[in-house]
């Protein structure tokens, strides 16, 4: 695969005094909870390199950092595209000498299910959620072991519960959280905190990016209509009658990951999350799980 341009740098010329500057990479900062926690590290004193795929789409992030009186290096980088990883992590350390932090937050929604959809379909889902991750962690990683520094992952509480039309979605945050969770006490012994962050319904565009004429969809669904459509006005409900959490709330999290003393490996954005992924995580069976989900469709 060729690799596009990269963008330049809007790096400001690093110095002696700066150059011990703790520096984070947060991937998917377009939007949402990438945004918020470009923002926040940079409040936070962290030198912030915030990366997109389509440097074109970072002006809601640059009237942010605006807003906070903030100062963020945004850069280009597609996480499904190795040459891409590759060159924005060098560049990271070609311009600052060091990486300190790593947020993995980018990510692509999918709403499906397996008799509507081909296999490819699935492949693509986990090539962005799933394999994304794993090149931009391997890229960072010696860097990271440099600095002892942190690996962090926007999961979601999909990848502790699986939900209904999210199974390509659940399956790889599923496969993150498991590749995370065997991950972590091996880095550790060379001195890489590992995390993940696992946040419920939070109001941002990433819903709006799963791109589908959900009326449509619908229709077009045979013998699943009726579930996809009952799943459907359960999830619309969750974001329009403000239980969604807002993207700042769930940046708090990915703060808590990047600057507390000794992290958890696995941090909810809040409580909701925190008492829906503990029915998961006390069900020895699956019961409990099937009997909830199974409201959602019926």
């Amino acid at each position: 695969m060729s690799t596009p341009p990269t963008a330049p740098s809007t790096a400001p010329a690093t110095t002696d005094a700066d150059a011990s500057l703790r520096t984070v990479l947060i991937t998917g900062t377009s939007s949402g909870i990438g945004l918020a926690a470009a923002v926040a590290a940079a409040r936070a004193g962290w030198r912030t390199v915030a990366t997109l795929r389509d440097t074109g789409r970072a002006d809601a992030l640059r009237e942010a950092a605006a807003e906070a009186g903030v100062e963020i290096d945004i850069r280009r980088l597609d996480v499904v595209d190795e040459e891409s990883v590759t060159a924005a992590v060098e560049g990271v350390i070609a311009d600052y000498g060091r990486l300190d932090a790593v947020v993995n937050n980018a990510g692509a929604g999918h709403l499906g299910t397996l008799e509507l959809e081909t296999v490819a379909d699935v492949r693509e889902v986990m090539e962005v959620n799933f394999f994304g991750v794993l090149n931009v962690s391997k890229a960072a990683l010696p860097h990271l072991r440099a600095t002892g520094g942190r690996l962090i992952t926007v999961t979601s509480v999909g990848g502790v519960i699986g939900q209904p039309f999210n199974e390509a979605y659940c399956a790889a945050k599923f496969a993150v959280e498991g590749y995370m969770e065997s991950l972590a006490p091996v880095a550790s012994t060379l001195g890489v905190t590992v995390s993940v962050i696992e946040p419920g319904a939070v109001a941002t565009e990433f819903v709006n990016n799963i791109g589908l004429d959900l009326d449509a969809r619908i229709a077009a669904a045979g013998p699943y209509a009726g579930a996809l459509r009952t799943y459907i006005d359960r999830t619309v409900s969750q974001f329009t009658e403000g239980s969604a959490q807002t993207p700042a709330g769930a940046a708090e999290a990915v703060m808590e990951a990047l600057t507390a003393d000794r992290p958890a490996f696995r941090i909810q954005t809040s409580q909701w999350a925190r008492d829906f992924t503990g029915t998961k995580l006390t069900d020895q069976d699956g019961a409990a799980v099937l009997g909830m989900t199974a409201t959602w469709v019926a």
